[in-house]
């Protein structure tokens, strides 16, 4: 029971929580869980209206519970599909990614299909193990010839929806009774950064691949660059991201994680490709057209694939083998928890962060020299 407090005017006053709601928190960036109180107020300075501030939050307690075991019933009458609808709709207001969105819509027309029409008062532990045991094994592609199942990873990121609306809207299922596949832990041979440089020098994809690779952008970073907004003097800040919805190339303003709002100093071989650019967006092409030259430049070289995202890899592999302190490489790449984040960005351009950007430079610009005398000196 929530105890009542005296105030400076003589008053008491007692809180009673009422809901939690998701607020926007201006230092973070980020969504954040706000829990949110009524106060009952009482004037008798006595004993007495302590008692009386108490009991009004009290009876408010009581009416707000038996008001939702009310209100359970009726979500209990909702089918998933249905749930997963409201879910939809109150992750929109929340301002949620366009992207997250689309997978969300994705999730609900091809996966736990046997659980859509169910009503969640009718499912249990049992029943929500039995669809996930069946949604392991479903073809993650119908029209290969091979079919292959849905990834473990994948089927984790559908059942996070789910549990979330279960969550949401459903109070009486044992999460932890539940069991997922194990993601298996994908290990990739990266190729040395020279060998990247060779095979992508003078194609239309260099630019965005070195954006990649040297300065640790994600692709959806990478199409968001440009001219106008992105350049300032010889720093390049990262304050749009382009993403494809529904096969349709989405401009935001800001990333989806805050820590990637960030300013890198502009290599001079970069500079020199971003002025041979013709208009303001500095890689004008679609992310698919983008990931397939990517993918087939690697084959007519016989190199082993790698995704463009293992691009941002290769310069977290760089940074570790030229020993940049952490917070340095962490902050380079956008890998930090806003606290971080937050204390480092203002001491971002000190002197030590230009001597870490010299060090990266100097590495990719021999790396650069070292492959244009090997063309040199390679018999005719």
């Amino acid at each position: 029971m929530a105890t009542a407090k005296k105030l400076p005017s003589g008053s008491w006053r007692c809180l009673a929580y009422s809901h939690t709601e998701e607020v926007y928190d201006k230092k973070t960036g980020k969504m954040k869980r706000k829990r949110i109180y009524e106060s009952f107020t009482s004037n008798d300075p006595s004993p007495r209206g302590k008692k009386e501030a108490e009991l009004a939050a009290a009876q408010y307690q009581l009416e707000k519970d038996t008001l939702l075991m009310k209100k359970r019933p009726k979500y209990g009458e909702m089918t998933l599909t249905e749930a997963i609808d409201a879910y939809i709709e109150s992750r929109k207001i929340l301002n949620r990614s366009p992207t997250t969105i689309q997978d969300y819509e994705c999730i609900k027309k091809y996966a736990f299909q046997d659980l859509m029409d169910f009503k969640l008062k009718d499912l249990d532990e049992q029943i929500l193990q039995e669809a996930i045991n069946v949604e392991a094994r479903r073809p993650s592609n119908k029209t290969k010839r091979i079919q292959k199942p849905i990834s473990a990873k994948r089927l984790k990121n559908e059942w996070g929806l789910v549990s979330a609306v279960l969550h949401k809207y459903s109070k009486n299922i044992d999460f932890e009774e539940i069991e997922l596949p194990t993601v298996a832990q994908r290990i990739v041979e990266l190729p040395s950064a020279g060998d990247v440089m060779r095979i992508v020098k003078g194609t239309e994809i260099e630019l965005p691949v070195l954006l990649a690779m040297w300065l640790s952008f994600s692709m959806s970073e990478v199409r968001g660059l440009t001219k106008s907004k992105s350049i300032s003097g010889d720093y390049l800040t990262v304050n749009e991201v382009v993403v494809d919805v529904g096969h349709k190339a989405v401009r935001k303003e800001m990333p989806k994680n805050p820590t990637r709002t960030r300013r890198h100093r502009i290599p001079p071989y970069i500079k020199y490709l971003i002025d041979q650019v013709e208009g303001d967006s500095l890689v004008q092409m679609s992310g698919r057209a983008l990931y397939r030259r990517w993918i087939r430049l690697q084959d007519e070289n016989g190199m082993e694939h790698i995704t463009f995202h293992d691009l941002r890899h290769l310069n977290a592999s760089v940074m570790a083998l030229l020993r940049i302190p952490d917070k340095y490489a962490q902050e380079r790449g956008g890998w930090k928890t806003d606290r971080v984040m937050k204390k480092i960005y203002m001491q971002t351009f000190s002197e030590e962060r230009e001597r870490v950007d010299s060090i990266i430079d100097s590495y990719f610009e021999s790396a650069m020299q070292h492959e244009t005398q090997h063309e040199i000196k390679k018999p005719q």
